[in-house]
């Protein structure tokens, strides 16, 4: 139990909290990260609690000075063991310590539940930031590798199954444009991340005319709070911030899986960098993928923690409530989780090295039986007819075990003589790639274009 002088609220008690209860509502463990940005809240209040004159100037400078010592104290661990309820008790009892009795006047109109919102506001844009950067250097290894790769050629799958041929630079490109997406959603996400709850008070607004719009200049937000009901209840912009998280674990495992399949003896497209790669304790000869599998682990515990957010916000009503503090721990392991993936994914990326003849030996003639069917619709064959019949002889091919483009021309006039031309011109998978110039296709020009673009959707 903390030391009854520790506690914020004692007053109105005659009897200590429970032990079990303690347990579960002290949040310490879990808040203590925040203390940098509750010491840059108190340090703002300290100066708006001056701009309404309940601090004197030699006041303003005692609190100032003090909280600089209890940085030096938090850097130095000062919160490890510590039995305070949480961060704001904590700092409270710590500048206290140092300050003497001028700390008691820090707390002035203001409540726990507009300071810690106004914490996690600062936090959230912290990590934002630093899973934007993580992602861009995710994207900007995912365009270095498109680029290297502009001229090999891999056949892509749908159904997991060989579909088309198409360049390693579209395949690589193919997973850069859903994180260009994420960041979209994190800006946004800071966006309204960026409005200031501090002066909201508990639920009514502060007793004290501070300037909240000084505030919110001093602290980095872009905005005020308009109702201080919603600014001590609002967490939608965790909500937001863990579902972009989300969505970008959920790509970085697309991406890991991908790599996990192309890995294998039975694609061989790629070779993975053995530093992100583990060993077998029974089988010497085993290298597993195992940062990747990690990763498409790691979007199901995301994507888990956003569940249980919105399940702990579906009815709550109005203002604070302390099912709120069961949401830290997701918000914080949510954004923390998804950037240690997406920085994981980027070694991954510049490390691996592709397998060119691998990826050749995989471009059946099969690959092509979709440039087949066009070839016939140009000769003026309906598609579904074309359809048709270059399915009829890819069964004839499968009868014979030859390739689609290696069966004798009796068989070929024996399905049908309109496919003879067709099948002489098909050529191979550059000709097919080539084949679709349009935006967004695999022809070589429409692939630099593509480039020139996501090297400017990643350059910052």
């Amino acid at each position: 139990m903390p030391d009854a002088s520790h506690v914020m609220w004692g007053g109105r008690f005659a009897e200590p909290m429970d032990p079990r209860l303690d347990r579960l509502n002290r949040s310490l463990p879990v808040d203590r990260r925040l203390w940098r940005e509750d010491l840059a809240t108190n340090r703002a209040w300290v100066h708006a609690l001056e701009g309404v004159g309940v601090l004197t100037a030699a006041e303003r400078d005692a609190l100032l000075r003090g909280l600089d010592a209890v940085a030096t104290r938090l850097e130095g661990g000062a919160a490890e063991g510590a039995d305070d309820e949480d961060i704001h008790s904590l700092v409270e009892r710590l500048l206290g310590e140092v300050a003497g009795p001028v700390a008691g006047k820090l707390h002035t109109g203001r409540s726990r539940n507009d300071q810690m919102a106004t914490d996690l506001r600062l936090w959230s844009m912290t990590a934002i930031d630093g899973l934007d950067a993580a992602l861009a250097a995710l994207g900007r290894a995912l365009v270095a590798r498109a680029s290297e790769g502009l001229d090999l050629l891999m056949p892509a799958y749908t159904h997991t199954q060989r579909a088309q041929p198409v360049r390693f630079a579209h395949w690589a490109l193919a997973h850069a444009w859903p994180l260009a997406r994420d960041r979209g959603r994190l800006a946004d996400a800071r966006r309204r991340t960026a409005v200031l709850p501090l002066g909201a008070g508990a639920i009514a607004g502060s007793g004290f005319a501070v300037d909240r719009r000084a505030l919110a200049a001093r602290l980095g937000f872009a905005e005020v709070a308009p109702n201080s009901l919603d600014a001590v209840g609002d967490r939608d912009f965790t909500v937001e911030a863990v579902f972009a998280a989300t969505l970008a674990a959920v790509h970085a495992s697309r991406l890991a899986e991908d790599l996990i399949l192309f890995s294998t003896a039975e694609f061989g497209f790629v070779a993975l960098p053995e530093g992100f790669t583990t060993g077998s304790s029974l089988m010497p000869q085993k290298r597993n993928p195992d940062a990747l599998e990690l990763a498409r682990g790691a979007a199901g515990q995301v994507l888990g923690r956003l569940v249980g957010m919105l399940t702990t916000l579906k009815a709550m009503p109005a203002g604070y409530q302390k099912d709120l503090q069961e949401n830290n721990v997701a918000l914080f392991e949510a954004l923390d989780r998804s950037t240690v993936v997406a920085l994981l994914l980027e070694g991954v990326v510049v490390g691996l090295r592709p397998v060119p003849e691998r990826m050749a030996a995989a471009l059946d003639a099969g690959t092509r039986a979709t440039d087949l069917a066009d070839l016939l619709v140009r000769a003026g064959l309906p598609f579904r007819d074309a359809h048709a019949l270059v399915g009829r002889l890819v069964r004839r091919a499968e009868e014979l075990s030859l390739p689609l483009d290696a069966l004798p021309p009796a068989e070929i006039r024996a399905l049908d003589p309109r496919l003879a031309a067709p099948l002489a011109a098909l050529g191979g998978a550059l000709e097919a790639v080539e084949r679709r110039t349009v935006e967004g296709g695999t022809a070589r020009a429409a692939v630099l274009v593509q480039l020139e673009r996501a090297g400017a959707a990643f350059a910052a």
